[in-house]
């Protein structure tokens, strides 16, 4: 019993993740997960991270 409900836990955690990242491209993100995804002018050349680093 108690494997089921970790399974459902595990189960319900991933299906939201892929609901996120669903909607996410559908708006149009082009990097999910980055902090400036809206402000992206790269459209899927994500280099936010890189510069983060190096100030």
């Amino acid at each position: 019993m108690e494997n089921l409900i970790i399974i459902l836990i595990l189960a319900v955690i991933v299906g939201g993740i892929l609901v996120y990242l669903y909607k996410a491209k559908k708006r149009g993100e082009s990097c999910i997960g980055c902090p400036y995804a809206k402000q992206c002018a790269t459209k899927g050349k994500c280099d936010h991270q890189k510069k983060d680093r190096n100030q």
